[in-house]
Formats: C-alpha cells, sequence, structure tokens
C-alpha cells in the first residue's frame, strides 16, 4: 500500500475521532490525494487584518515556482541555484536541516524548478525540468538513484521544460517522458528499473501531473498529454481510452479532476472545460459537456460537493456544476491564480499580485473571509499554496513563508 492510500485511510481513521483539530501532512503536489483537498481541521474562518501570522520565513530557495511538500515534521521545496537544482529540507520551525543537489536545473524560459517532491515513506520523489527523476532518502538527502527520463525513454522536451510532479501507487513511480511508445512510464520505486511503458502512445510531455482513481475493479491513471486526454491501466500500463485534446503552446497543466464516475478536464488560453463519464470499469469515456469560461492556465480546480471551483484565463473565479456544465456564478477575487480547498474553505493565490484570500462558499457566491499580499520573493507568483497542521506555505520565487492558521 502506497503511502498516500495510508496517509488518507489514517486521516479518515482520526476524523471519526476527533472532529475538532485533525493535522495532516501534504505529501505532495496538491494535497494528500493530489486534489487539491485535505482532510485537516481545526483552522481559522476568517483571518484578521492584514492576514494571518508569519511564523517564518527563507529567503535563499534560489529560482524555482515549485510548492512544498511537508510529511513527517519535515518541509521540503526545491530551488535552482547557480547550475544545480537543490533539494531544501526544513524542520517545521523554518530551520533549514539540509540541502543537497539532485542534477542539473532547468535554465530555459522562466528558470527555476517546477515540480513538488513527493514523499512516500522514508524516501522522496522529484522530476527536473531537464527530465532527470531522483529518489533521495527523505531523512538525510542522500541520493538513491536517479534516472535521465528524456534520454532513456527517447523522450524531448517541451517549451518552459517537464513540470510534472510525479506519481506513487505501491511499488511504482509515474512519470511522463513523452517517448516513442513511453509517453508514460512506470518505475519501480525502490530500484528506478522500468516496469512498463506506454504502447502506442508518443506524444511529449505537457506539464500536467497525473492522478490515479479507483473505478469498478482497476486503478486507472488520468493526465493529459501533448494534444490527448488519457486513462491509462496502472497495473500494466495498457492505454484504455484517449480524447484529442485542443490547446495552445501544447499546455496541459491542470491535473484532472474526478467524482462518482465523473472527470474534468480544464485548459488556458480560452479552451475551457470538458466532462467526461467513465464506464464502471473505467475501461471506456465518453464526453458528456464542453464550457469556455473556466479556462484554468495552471493554478489548478478543486471538486466540492459536485461543483468545480476554479479561476480562468482572465482571472474569473468560476462555480461550475460537474454533472451539467452549468455556471453557478463567478467573481474575480484574488485574480488569476491557484486554489486548494481545506476544512470548508478555499484558499486563492493570485497570481498577478500575490494575493492570498481565504473564501467561503455560500449558495449564490464566494465571499471574502479575509486577505494579505505576499511582499517577499521574486517572479511570478506560481507556487501552489500547502497546509500541514495549521500552518500555511506560500512559495514565491526565492522565498518560502509559513503563516499560522490555526483557529484560536
Amino acid at each position: 500500500m502506497s503511502y498516500l492510500r495510508k496517509i488518507t485511510i489514517a486521516a479518515s481513521m482520526v476524523l471519526l475521532i476527533c472532529s475538532t483539530v485533525v493535522a495532516v501532512d501534504w505529501p505532495q503536489f496538491r494535497g494528500p490525494t493530489r486534489d487539491g483537498h485535505s482532510p485537516e481541521t481545526g483552522l481559522m474562518k476568517k483571518w484578521p487584518d492584514g492576514g494571518p501570522k508569519e511564523l517564518w520565513s527563507f529567503e535563499d530557495l534560489g529560482k524555482g515556482y515549485a510548492s512544498v511538500a511537508v510529511a513527517d515534521g519535515i518541509v521540503y521545496t526545491t530551488g535552482v541555484v547557480g547550475s544545480d537544482g537543490i533539494l531544501f529540507a526544513f524542520d517545521l520551525n523554518g530551520n533549514l536541516k539540509w540541502k543537497v543537489p539532485y542534477g542539473p536545473g532547468w535554465k530555459g524560459a522562466n528558470p527555476g524548478t517546477r515540480t513538488t517532491p513527493t514523499i512516500d515513506s522514508d524516501r522522496l520523489y522529484l522530476m527536473s525540468g531537464l527530465g532527470r527523476i531522483a529518489c533521495h532518502n527523505a531523512k538525510t538527502g542522500k541520493q538513491i538513484w536517479h534516472r535521465d527520463t528524456l534520454d532513456e525513454f527517447q523522450g524531448k522536451n517541451i517549451r518552459w521544460g517537464i513540470a510534472e510532479s510525479v506519481l506513487i501507487e505501491n511499488e511504482k513511480v509515474i512519470c511522463t517522458p513523452g517517448g516513442k511508445d513511453a509517453t508514460v512510464v512506470a518505475l519501480d520505486k525502490m530500484t528506478g528499473k522500468t516496469i512498463w511503458t506506454t504502447k502506442g502512445l508518443s506524444e511529449l510531455s505537457a506539464y500536467c501531473s497525473p492522478v490515479v482513481i479507483n473505478r469498478g475493479p482497476n486503478r486507472i491513471i488520468l493526465t493529459m498529454v501533448q494534444r490527448s486526454i488519457v486513462g491509462i491501466d496502472m497495473k500494466t500500463g495498457k492505454v484504455y481510452w484517449r480524447h484529442p485534446n485542443k490547446v495552445s503552446y501544447d499546455i496541459s497543466a491542470v491535473t484532472p479532476a474526478y467524482e462518482n464516475g465523473l472527470m474534468y478536464v480544464t485548459n488556458g488560453y480560452g479552451h475551457g472545460g470538458h466532462m467526461f463519464e467513465l464506464s464502471a470499469d473505467a475501461a471506456a469515456s465518453s464526453k458528456k459537456w464542453s464550457e469556455k469560461s473556466l479556462d484554468v492556465h495552471h493554478g489548478g480546480v478543486v471538486l466540492i460537493e459536485g461543483n468545480i471551483h476554479g479561476a480562468s484565463n482572465r482571472g474569473n473565479w468560476t462555480c461550475i456544476e460537474l454533472a451539467t456544465g452549468k455556471v453557478k456564478f463567478t467573481d474575480k477575487l484574488v485574480g488569476k491564480g491557484s486554489v486548494i480547498y481545506v476544512d470548508g474553505m478555499l484558499y486563492g493565490y493570485g497570481e498577478r499580485g500575490g494575493n492570498v484570500g481565504l473564501i467561503k462558499i455560500s449558495p449564490t457566491g464566494y465571499e471574502m473571509a479575509g486577505s494579505f499580499k505576499i511582499t517577499k520573493g521574486t517572479n511570478e507568483h506560481w507556487g501552489h499554496p500547502a497546509i500541514s497542521d495549521g500552518r500555511l506555505y506560500i512559495r514565491h520565487g526565492n522565498a518560502l513563508m509559513c503563516y499560522d492558521i490555526k483557529a484560536k
């Protein structure tokens, strides 16, 4: 059983025991289940003027847009310093425990790191912008193995560098080198050896981090590649289905969202979103509707009680009914940016002005319950927020900030 599934089960058990305060790790990109959700509770429902208290900050991460992972009392992120990709580890008080190189860093367009580490028990996995996947000891930082996936699987890098946060499932680590008959591959997480590659699928990577879902007897990988939306059998790598995906600049950067047999995908630059219904075993899928107003660039979406929430390319926060595609309401809020959902509240991070918002969802619209502005750091505000143990983590370029959001 993977760390992802263990932590989800453990968190659910704790929720049954204690309904007041539950602290949960955030061990990978977009949370415990990669969907922008966490079962953590006991957080503030309204922020004071000026926002929550900053507990600590670190302003020497180098260049990057990676978010953070938090597991077993350690906070992880990455940055490019000089020509090297560097993995950083901090304790919960913001003290640097160690930093180690993991390989050459991305120095092309928008230089810096793209991907968030994935923690699995005592190991950590990450992908560089140049397509190097590395496994490290999560406690010491020592590198255990690495593979240069673009070279080894005959892939080709993409315009803004590989931006996939890798997926761990049982003994496998899933990544997308975009090679011939190897668009998506599964490696043995302990050794790095190849388990399977996708046959008949030869498209480049598309900045998307995959997710795995249960449907009937099957575990299915949902992801987007250069010009397709695909469903892949986790056990064998068989491509069950593939839908053409019209995008701009080959960018499909939003992880698919899934709920009760329905999958939602979205792309920026005016292309909008699509909903697909999966068959009972997920071996087939069919498009049910398309809707253009919620064209999310790379800030992600969250599914909450049958509704999709996210920010469009023009900065309109939008609620869409998953079953029908009906737009229920829109608002500007913090503008274009990333979104997560924890303890009944949305957290938005605006990429253009660095505004962070605490957002309540009502039946008829959004209500701001507090906001503040990120003033530390450099370049674009592209790192997704993370929450663990009553703390909100925000990455902005060379800076990482930690805020106290526990209910008082």
